[in-house]
């Protein structure tokens, strides 16, 4: 990311890209959160220090995603229910696909559960092995994949779901024997293979979904996807948005029924606008902001909370 900012706390639609993560697993009913720190650990723990459900976990030393894990053990252990394992650079995630993850974990009765992405081009992701009757055999790293290994099309996007005193029992187990001497968390998934568990794999990851951040340029893509999902969001409500490549509108922006939004309108922060209410094109409108049903904003403005009063008495004075 060639960047001071701890690359979780970049935004994505005015957001960090760690909070995306944390909502979706709320959204299936998680209750805790273990959040594994290292670089910029200060400002990660200040940003989201007043959520009540994450315990803030440091990993002193980056030694992969099996250490990663390994450094929760405490916190985990005497715990016999599931636990999700998720990347926080991945804002595009949906919280329907983690319930399509955890309903599949809890069907098959399985040890542990991954949710695969089929990719036309699956460079830089670890590949799915199955035998020839589909069953997983494992996650091999690009890094370690032969040339019949790198043609695989379904890959590893890192959604995991294992049944918590099996996972303690394979992270004990990981050596860090690979191309980069880490401590690989799919080799939890071999370990539990090889140990007799039930391991399955659901394809249920959008490839669109399914890519982390790991460079500027990514970040722009997923910061569009993300935005063209918070305008089909607003518009199914009933919103109308006249141009929408031409439009940035926050992801925790709440704008009401049958308010018109004209191109080039930049929407930043909390700002709610009330229904029936028309923003002009080449409007700036930053929160804290809350405008009342019927609001008109012309051409150009740029408005902030101490704007509202008076815009309600140009309105008043029919100069609008």
């Amino acid at each position: 990311m060639n960047t001071k900012l701890p690359k979780v706390l970049h935004e994505v639609c005015g957001r960090p890209m760690l909070a995306y993560v944390l909502d979706a697993c709320r959204d299936v009913g998680v209750e805790k959160i273990f959040v594994v720190v290292g670089y910029g650990k200060e400002e990660i723990i200040e940003r989201f220090k007043d959520d009540g459900d994450i315990v803030f976990v440091e990993q002193a030393e980056q030694k992969g995603t099996g250490h990663a894990v390994m450094c929760c053990r405490e916190h985990l252990e005497g715990f016999s229910g599931q636990t999700l394992i998720l990347c926080g650079d991945g804002p595009l995630i949906r919280s329907e696909t983690l319930k399509t993850l955890t309903a599949k974990h809890a069907s098959e009765m399985s040890a542990a559960t991954l949710a695969t992405t089929i990719m036309e081009d699956p460079t830089g992701y670890g590949r799915i092995i199955r035998d020839s009757y589909g069953n997983i055999q494992g996650i091999v790293e690009e890094n370690d994949c032969d040339e019949r290994q790198r043609l695989v099309k379904e890959v590893n996007p890192a959604y995991y779901c294992f049944n918590t005193p099996v996972l303690l029992e394979a992270i004990d187990k990981i050596t860090p024997d690979n191309a980069k001497n880490e401590y690989y968390l799919t080799d939890a998934l071999h370990i539990t293979i090889a140990s007799g568990h039930k391991v399955v794999a659901v394809t249920a990851v959008a490839a669109e979904d399914a890519m982390g951040v790991n460079d500027r340029g990514q970040l722009s893509r997923a910061s569009k996807i993300m935005q063209s999902r918070i305008q089909e969001k607003l518009m199914s409500g009933g919103v109308t948005i006249v141009d929408p490549p031409n439009t940035w509108i926050d992801a925790r922006a709440e704008i009401g029924q049958d308010t018109v939004i004209e191109p080039f309108t930049y929407i930043r922060g909390r700002v709610k606008i009330g229904r029936d209410s028309y923003i002009g094109p080449g409007s700036a409108l930053i929160a804290p902001l809350e405008m009342k049903d019927g609001s008109h904003v012309r051409p150009g403005m740029v408005v902030g909370q101490e704007d509202v009063k008076d815009l309600e008495k140009r309105k008043t004075g029919g100069n609008d």
